[in-house]
């Protein structure tokens, strides 16, 4: 198609977004042109791909339908932005569509205009929202969309990096995953300068900054992001240590803590040992209060402290 031709289509394409249905002389009169080239464009359209209906008669009305493939879409500015601080949104709170969200956001984000983006930050950064439970540390939404892209490119980055004993570094990594663990976002990437893979916090990394340099994907050992994520977590240091002996089937106790599956150990047929420790006091209890059987704890005395203090102020506001 000439480049006129192609302008007029994809104003076409625009037009039939906005509403459900068109005529082809409102068509016609909106792109300057004749109802026969506008049925000409609606036959290119569907060439492309895009399932359109069309009626007969002399009005000859079209509109855009369902159909088995999503097709490109077009958006108008003020859309762009509302889909990206939405998907900026997901990416950082909504359980189960996180993923998902964040690789919507980094195929939109790599495509959105500077003066865009920039409404979008500002848009984002002015927002509030009310949070009824502690969701621990949360990842920068343009910091994940910029990991995003690296993972999908196989593009080599460099960031600040601040480890659990608070010492600042820069590293320079080749990503290849991100995964979301306990409300926790992290980057797996195989860290040249260690010669070996590793893992990063997003919520302890700033100043991400794409090098320019490709690079062949790396096999993550074991083919699983995930479970290899998991497996380095479940060995991980942590800042507190709990350990449940919970009587109760290990099968049974895996169904309602499925982010900890690597810390299940059974003991025996009615008997498990859980691993519920972590950096984070309040998550540990949460952890240990969805447990529905009876357990008894190897905890540290500040796990003691922070679980009789809750019940404390649960009992009191019962009385």
């Amino acid at each position: 198609m000439t480049s006129d031709m192609t302008t007029r289509v994809l104003r076409l394409l625009s037009l039939l977004q906005t509403r459900r249905e068109w005529s082809g002389a409102d068509l016609a009169v909106r792109l300057g042109v004749t109802v026969r080239t506008v049925r000409r464009d609606i036959d290119r359209l569907r060439d492309l791909g895009y399932p359109l209906d069309s009626a007969r008669g002399h009005a000859g009305g079209y509109r855009l339908t369902s159909g088995s493939d999503l097709p490109p879409l077009l958006l108008e500015d003020e859309e762009a932005v509302a889909v990206a601080v939405a998907l900026r949104t997901a990416a950082g709170g909504l359980t189960g569509i996180e993923e998902s969200a964040l690789r919507a956001l980094a195929k939109l984000e790599q495509v959105l205009p500077s003066r865009l983006r920039g409404q979008v930050t500002a848009l984002q950064t002015s927002l509030a929202n009310i949070t009824w439970e502690e969701r621990g540390p949360r990842a920068d939404p343009a910091l994940l969309a910029t990991l995003a892209v690296a993972c999908r490119d196989h593009e080599i980055i460099t960031f600040d990096y601040t480890t659990r004993h608070h010492a600042a570094t820069r590293r320079r990594v080749e990503p290849c995953h991100l995964v979301d663990s306990g409300g926790l976002w992290y980057l797996l990437a195989y860290d040249t300068d260690k010669d070996d893979w590793r893992l990063f916090r997003l919520d302890r990394t700033t100043d991400a900054v794409p090098t320019g340099r490709r690079v062949p994907a790396r096999a993550v050992p074991g083919d699983d992001p995930a479970a290899f994520v998991a497996s380095r977590l479940s060995t991980a240091p942590t800042r507190y240590r709990a350990i449940a002996t919970v009587h109760a089937p290990v099968d049974q106790v895996h169904a309602r803590t499925r982010g900890l599956a690597t810390r299940l150990t059974p003991i025996d047929e009615h008997t498990c040992r859980l691993d519920a420790s972590d950096d984070h006091l309040p998550r540990i209890a949460q952890t240990l209060a969805g447990l529905d059987w009876d357990y008894t704890l190897d905890a540290d005395p500040e796990i003691i402290d922070h679980l009789r203090a809750t019940a404390h102020r649960a009992l009191h506001a019962m009385s």
